[in-house]
C-alpha cells in the first residue's frame, strides 16, 4: 500500500532579485512500513521537500505538485492537521529539540497532553512505556532529569519518544544520526529498523551518508539540484547505480578506495537554486557527459521499480 505519494513537487520562494527553487521537481512513492532514504548533498532539497510534508515551510513559500497525497489526503491542505497526528519530525539536532530548562517528564507530558485526552498518570505510564520502548534505561528515573543530563544518543532516543508519543504512524528522520559519533548513530539506526518492525511505522530518512541508506533503507530516492535523479531498491542502487551522480557520491566514500589512495571528489558545485536548467542538471560536474547533456532534459529510464533518468543508454557503470 502506498502511504506517502508525491509526484513533481517544487517549493519556491519569490525574492526581489528572481525566484529561489529550493526544489525543483521531487517524486516519491512510500509504501506503509518501509524506511525510504532520501539522499543527496546540501542545498539539494532534502529537508525543504520533508518541511513541505509537515506544512512548515517559511513564509512566502509556493509549493505546487501534480500529486502530493498522505494516505489519499491532500497535504496542500491537510498537513498541518497530520501534522503530529499522522506525521511527525525526528530532527538531526536532539539538543536543539529539546527545550534546556524543562525536564525530560515535563517534555513528555507536553507532547501527550497536546495530542492524548488521558489523566497525568496515565500520560505518565505512557511516557515511560515510550522511553523504555527506545532503549532508555530506568526511564521512571529518567523523567525528572533535564537533557543536559543525557549523551547526545540518549536525548536522540528522548526525541524519537517524543514523535511517538504524538501517535503517529510516519516519521520524518532529517539526519538523525549526523550528531552521534558512529557508534551511537549506528544503534539509533537500529532501534528505528526496530521500531518499523514492532509498531507499523513508516520513516522518510533525509540523509546525506550512503552508508546510513546501506544499513537501514529498503528503498531510496537521489535527489540533486532539487530534482528526484533516481529511484529504485536501496540495495540496487548501492550496489550498481545508474545515474552517474549516485555512482559519483557511491565513489567518494571512504571504502570505496584502498588505504592510502586519494579520495574520490565530485569536481564543480551544486547549480545556484536561482539558476535555471535547461538540459540536465548533473552535465557541467558529469564525466560521462555527452554533447546532449546540456540542453536537453534527461529522458526517464527504467522500469516501475528502478528508475533513473539519464540520456546514457545503459546508465552509469
Amino acid at each position: 500500500m502506498i502511504l506517502l505519494e508525491i509526484k513533481a513537487l517544487s517549493v519556491t520562494f519569490p525574492t526581489a532579485t528572481g525566484a529561489v527553487q529550493a526544489v525543483r521537481s521531487v517524486d516519491l512513492q512510500i509504501e506503509k512500513g518501509a524506511i525510504h532514504g532520501l539522499i543527496g548533498e546540501s542545498g539539494c532539497g532534502k529537508t525543504m521537500t520533508g518541511m513541505a510534508l509537515l506544512g512548515l515551510l517559511p513564509k512566502g513559500a509556493q509549493v505546487a505538485a501534480e500529486v502530493f497525497r498522505f494516505d489519499g489526503m491532500d497535504l496542500a491542505t491537510q498537513a498541518a492537521y497530520l501534522r503530529g497526528k499522522r506525521i511527525a519530525l525526528i530532527s538531526q539536532d536532539p539538543a536543539a529539540a529539546l527545550n534546556p530548562v524543562l525536564t525530560i517528564g515535563r517534555q513528555m507530558d507536553d507532547v501527550l497532553r497536546t495530542h492524548r485526552t488521558q489523566p497525568k498518570a496515565a500520560r505518565q505510564a505512557v511516557a515511560v512505556e515510550l522511553l523504555a520502548a527506545t532503549g532508555l534505561a530506568d526511564p521512571v528515573e529518567l523523567l525528572n532529569r533535564y537533557p543536559h543530563q543525557l549523551s547526545g544518543g540518549m536525548q536522540q532516543r528522548v526525541v524519537i519518544a517524543q514523535a511517538l508519543a504524538t501517535g503517529a504512524d510516519f516519521l520524518i528522520a532529517d539526519e538523525p544520526t549526523t550528531a552521534l559519533d558512529v557508534t551511537v548513530g549506528a544503534q539509533v539506526l537500529a532501534l528505528l529498523r526496530k521500531l518499523v518492525s514492532e509498531r507499523g511505522l513508516t520513516v522518510l530518512m533525509i540523509t546525506h551518508d550512503m552508508d546510513v541508506v546501506a544499513a537501514v533503507c529498503d528503498r531510496a530516492t537521489v535527489l540533486y539540484a532539487g530534482l528526484s535523479v533516481e529511484e529504485g531498491p536501496a540495495r540496487a542502487i548501492m550496489g550498481r547505480p545508474h545515474h552517474p551522480f549516485s555512482a559519483a557520491l557511491l565513489a567518494a566514500l571512504p571504502d570505496a578506495v584502498p588505504r592510502g589512495h586519494k579520495l574520490a571528489a565530485i569536481e564543480g558545485r551544486i547549480p545556484s537554486p536561482t539558476q535555471a536548467i535547461t538540459g540536465c542538471a548533473f552535465a557541467p560536474r558529469c564525466p560521462s557527459c555527452l554533447p546532449v547533456c546540456p540542453d536537453t532534459p534527461p529522458p526517464v529510464r527504467g522500469n516501475s521499480d528502478h528508475r533513473w533518468a539519464c540520456h546514457l543508454d545503459k546508465g552509469a557503470r
